[in-house]
């Protein structure tokens, strides 16, 4: 019989290790083990055991047969990896830039093997005469925990393990003892965890407006013809995108396919789950990073095992293992979180892209303002494009006035609360009705800094600018750094030392001393840090527990509530200040998506924007909810800049523990760069815009080209050069088409 050998992948993220090991596999395993499977090998001189992925099977050996090693062992309820999905991880590795091993990790359905839920009941054997007799004699002995049991199954033939030993707090071996006495019997069954606790009734389907009928019909043609295309559906906010999602999903489940749901924050999970709970029960499961392992794990192994149909969570759940997905939705597109801050630096929606290929499905976007590069990719013909341009409810966009902050000054109102915001809050709070407060800002305050000599106090370690917390402490929001708020400048004395206060915190602080009894609820990083906190906000807030919901910008996103007809962006240019190729873009669709949660009931909505520029293009098109006009600008400008999407980017990123060596190094790659005789650009190297984090110093260059494949390929031969210089204290990463600047 011929040997047969396997291609190992090793658990050991390393760039001398990113390659595949070559194994004997035993006679006992041939037949079991298969491509994909979680294995143990020894490995190295010491040959230590550790734990791999089977990435192929052959019965060549590309080594000394004699010098080949045998596989110790499967690993037993080991999270296998099927072939699919080792075909992913090969793509991200090779479109992303990262060692095998963590593109494999990025796959896996779950981080660990985790032990299976045992479910168990106790069961009657006796016959009643039986169990009377023996309820008499342990009466008799004063077993009183037996005669407890015995009762019970007098009552009932069949009782959960865990109500005896908890409701009846009688002991396990108790339970045996009557069990050897043929009494009863104890049967396990394996349940899976269920993160889902709903228990609302199904809804009628909402019957669908003739736009919507028509993507629905346009789409499911497409897909009847074997069609598997990318469409985009650019709906203003409250125009029903979701009920097409469902509507699609339903038909494609009907073909015996699955569909994954992409949302951009877990902070979405609930309301979105909510309604796709009453449209499909629970056929319908959620995948996000509160779950405990154990409901992870369980979610992976009912989607194998088909016992879920629809998955939902954020970039992550693109990697439930469904046997045969037809669908991959992401709502909300254009979000920032649906690109990897980790390495690998994967993009959701092209990893989607590549998910669909494999599986032979359709993809569908969803925004009100779409990423410049899907609508890039749309105006091209490379998606199709659909719009949405009517509320659902019969109501109309809000109304929306941009003042002026610097006129606000200048005429005395030094109140972070403009007099038009006011005076629409007090209306609402009159009528009963709800208004959000929004600003992207996190913690209780901002930067502390002199106003004598403008020192700002800043972390030693990082870098960064420190926030000031309540009870006086500085605290840094990278490395969690932390010290006591001087009382004078430690650089020239002075006591006009003080904090640019502008959290949401300082916010409700402000709206009670304004509207005393106001009832208010806060959203931001620091609220929400508990399992259930995002839930327990948003549906405080939907019954009506609050006037105000005060927060960051997770309480824009997606949320439906009828009841508020009044959103303030307080500060709305904050985010035109960062020095990101990307910032009018990302302020455009922040405003846009704020005030569209005004009025999406039955009555109208106002909106209030307050800025120091309020004549932005940005600020103005939102006001007017003008998609195409800030398009028309923004793609103007990347295009003359050679900006994504007109064209492609690479930022390579250098970590180093001196700061010398770290600035050698970016210089000696970018010459590498330089000297491939390639039609690109190279801007730095620099400084990254924070030069050091937890005392690790940071360097970056970008690489500008119009062909993505172009900067693979300069990807590939920098992680030559890195193999063959094996620097000790430094490292590299790659991020095609960054989200932010590093």
């Amino acid at each position: 019989m011929k040997e047969l050998y396997a291609d190992i992948i090793v658990d050991i993220s390393h760039e001398k290790l990113d390659r595949p090991f070559q194994y004997r596999v035993p006679e006992k395993m041939r037949g079991i083990l298969e491509a994909g499977m979680c294995v143990t090998v020894p490995f190295g001189n010491g040959n230590k055991l550790i734990k791999g992925y089977c990435v192929a099977l052959s019965d060549k050996c590309n080594f000394d047969p004699a010098r080949t090693k045998d596989i110790v062992a499967i690993v037993k309820n080991g999270v296998g990896v099927e072939d699919k999905l080792i075909a992913l991880a090969g793509f991200i590795r090779r479109s992303y830039g990262s060692t095998m091993i963590q593109a494999l990790k990025t796959v896996l359905p779950a981080k660990q093997s985790v032990k299976k839920l045992e479910h168990r009941t106790v069961e009657r054997v006796m016959s009643r005469e039986e169990l009377i007799s023996l309820l008499g004699e342990s009466e008799r002995k004063k077993q009183t925990a037996k005669a407890r049991v015995l009762r019970e199954l007098l009552e009932q033939p069949s009782i959960p393990y865990e109500w005896i030993t908890g409701k009846l707090n009688v002991s396990g071996p108790t339970v045996k003892s009557l069990e050897k006495a043929g009494a009863l019997r104890i049967v396990s069954t394996d349940s899976y965890r269920n993160p889902v606790k709903l228990t609302e009734s199904a809804e009628c389907k909402k019957s669908l407006s003739e736009a919507q009928q028509h993507i629905v019909d346009s789409i499911l043609s497409e897909y009847e013809e074997g069609i598997r295309g990318t469409y985009l559906i650019h709906g203003i906010t409250g125009s029903g995108k979701t009920e097409v999602y469902m509507e699609l999903i339903e038909q494609v489940i009907k073909k015996g396919k699955q569909a994954i749901v992409l949302i951009p924050e877990i902070a979405l999970t609930y309301q979105t789950l909510l309604r796709f709970y009453k449209r499909f029960g629970d056929r319908v499961s959620v995948m996000n990073s509160t779950l405990s392992p154990g409901e992870k794990y369980d979610q992976c192994e009912r989607a194998k095992n088909g016992e879920i149909d629809v998955i939902i969570g954020p970039r992550s759940a693109l990697f439930t293992p469904f046997p045969d997905i037809g669908l991959i939705v992401i709502d909300e597109e254009h979000e920032g979180s649906y690109k990897s801050e980790g390495t690998p630096k994967y993009h959701a929606r092209e990893t989607a892209l590549e998910v669909a290929r494999l599986h032979g499905a359709s993809v569908v976007l969803g925004s009100a303002t779409p990423s410049l590069e899907a609508y890039y990719r749309a105006e091209k013909g490379d998606y199709k494009l659909f719009t949405l341009t009517e509320r659902l409810t019969g109501g109309t966009l809000p109304d929306v006035s941009i003042v002026d902050l610097r006129q606000e000054l200048k005429e005395g109102n030094r109140s972070i609360f403009s007099r038009r915001l006011q005076e629409l809050l007090a209306d609402r709070l009159n009528k009963g009705q709800q208004s959000i407060l929004f600003i992207n800002r996190r913690g209780y305050a901002g930067f502390i800094s002199c106003r004598s000599c403008g020192h700002v106090m800043k972390c030693p370690h990082c870098d960064v600018s420190l926030s000031e917390h309540k009870g006086g402490s500085l605290v840094c929001h990278y490395c969690g750094y932390s010290e006591y708020k001087p009382v004078k400048c430690p650089e020239c004395g002075s006591k006009y030392i003080s904090g640019f206060r502008a959290g949401t915190q300082q916010i409700e602080e402000k709206l009670k001393e304004l509207f005393p009894g106001v009832r208010t609820l806060r959203m931001d990083a620091d609220t929400t840090k508990t399992k259930d906190s995002y839930e327990q906000i948003l549906s405080a807030f939907a019954n009506e527990e609050a006037d105000v919901l005060i927060g960051t910008q997770m309480i824009v996103k997606g949320h439906d509530f009828p009841k508020v007809t009044l959103v303030g962006v307080l500060a709305a240019d904050l985010s035109l200040s960062v020095g990101d190729y990307r910032c009018s873009e990302r302020t455009f669709q922040l405003l846009t998506q704020a005030v569209g949660r005004a009025g999406r009931g039955r009555e109208p909505g106002e909106a209030v924007i307050q800025t120091y520029q309020p004549e932005h293009y940005a600020v103005v098109h939102a006001a007017n909810q003008d998609y195409e006009s800030f398009y028309e600008e923004e793609i103007l400008y990347r295009e003359l800049s050679g900006y994504p999407p007109a064209a492609h980017m690479l930022a390579v990123q250098i970590f180093a523990k001196m700061e010398e060596s770290g600035k050698v190094l970016a210089k000696r790659l970018a010459d590498v760069v330089k000297s491939m005789g390639l039609q690109i650009q190279v801007m730095g190297p620099s400084s990254a815009a924070i030069g050091k984090i937890n005392d690790i110093f940071r360097f970056v260059f970008y690489v500008k080209s119009e062909n993505y494949d172009t900067l693979i390929q300069i990807k590939d031969v920098l992680e030559e050069k890195w193999k063959e210089w094996q620097p000790k204290w430094e490292s590299v990463q790659f991020d095609f088409d960054p989200m932010n600047s590093f």
